[in-house]
């Protein structure tokens, strides 16, 4: 299979366009100068060595050199037929909470901006496995299916953001309920869902639905994010910062719940982990408890490693500029009686 490493780099083209049409306006102006002198033949006389065909060749070794840098420049690569591999993994969903208390600041940045964070760490963490992304607040919604493309799942988790999600609260048991669907149906063990949140949690449901998806072979582990002291959750009012307030016009004071999320770990057969603990040692403590699931066999098609061919078209190149610089402009002495323009 042939593919350009850098495709963009192909845009360069575009000078070689643009040299060629500031060469043809020089080479008519030039043209149009000699001749404002004499006739060609009375020309030969005055400079008898000057060829009108060089100028040309010498140009279309120059324009033919950029169109290989630039083919070059963008790596042409050669890659052989498709394989099918085997690999073991484990699915593993993780659910990034991205409802309005996710904006509290009692951790820095924010607990929205450290979960963003751990979750991009812990997509390091885990490679090998399959990782797809669900983001929640009032309900849940599917960001990214089962994948191995770390940078995809890297991207999305960075990119999360309360404007996301058009209702708000904390639905988990959505959360539960949708990673157990996006599962295929033949994983029974081999499936985990890492869910990180601040625990507020507005669903009496999540306790047993976590409880039922453990009897059907998937564990669940929560991270949470923020304090016991809790903060105000901020918002943008007319270009101003405000925050939350309930309906006696009370400042809303948002808290961790750390309470329940250990239950609701503890029912899902998982682990808590609070993430103001270092969160490089969650993310081991998680893939030691992840390595002990039973890793399924899959199956995937994917290409063996291309070979860059750039070199060739440089190599050539560079060879076209050296004949460049050192072609005369002049006409060779074997054919200084002959013109090609000559009819």
């Amino acid at each position: 299979m042939f593919k350009f490493e850098n495709a963009d780099h192909l845009y360069a083209l575009l000078t070689v366009l643009v040299v060629a049409l500031a060469f043809l306006w020089y080479f008519n102006y030039r043209t149009k100068a000699l001749h404002q002198l004499g006739a060609w033949g009375s020309l030969q006389k005055l400079i008898p060595g000057y060829s009108r065909s060089k100028p040309i060749l010498k140009f279309s070794f120059m324009a033919l050199a950029l169109t290989l840098i630039c083919v070059g420049w963008a790596n042409p690569q050669w890659g052989s037929k498709k394989e099918k591999v085997q690999t073991k993994s484990v699915d593993v969903f993780i659910a990034l909470d991205i409802s309005n208390s996710m904006l509290a600041e009692d951790v820095r940045p924010s607990r929205l901006g450290q979960a963003q964070k751990f979750g991009q760490d812990l997509v390091k963490g885990l490679k090998g496995e399959r990782i797809g992304l669900i983001l929640f607040a009032g309900n849940a919604y599917l960001q990214m299916p089962l994948t191995t493309d770390y940078a995809a799942a890297a991207m999305f988790v960075k990119s999360a953001n309360t404007d996301l999600a058009p209702t708000q609260g904390t639905a988990i048991s959505d959360v539960i309920e949708l990673a157990e669907n996006s599962f295929s149906e033949d994983n029974k063990h081999h499936k985990a869902l890492v869910i990180i949140t601040d625990g507020e949690n507005h669903d009496d449901q999540a306790l047993v639905k976590a409880a039922a998806a453990s009897d059907d072979g998937m564990l669940i582990f929560t991270v949470g994010v923020g304090s016991a002291e809790g903060a105000p959750i901020p918002f943008s009012f007319n270009g101003r910062t405000a925050f939350k307030q309930d309906e006696n016009g009370q400042q809303v004071i948002s808290k961790m719940n750390p309470e329940m999320l250990r239950e609701l770990a503890t029912n899902g057969n998982g682990t808590y982990f609070n993430l103001q603990e270092n969160s490089a040692k969650v993310i081991t403590e998680l893939r030691k408890r992840i390595d002990k699931i039973e890793k399924r066999d899959i199956e995937q098609r994917s290409f063996t490693e291309y070979n860059s061919y750039f070199q060739y078209f440089l190599a050539i190149a560079l060879l076209l500029l050296v004949v460049d610089l050192f072609f005369s402009y002049r006409k060779n002495q074997w054919i200084k009686n002959t013109d090609i323009f000559d009819v």
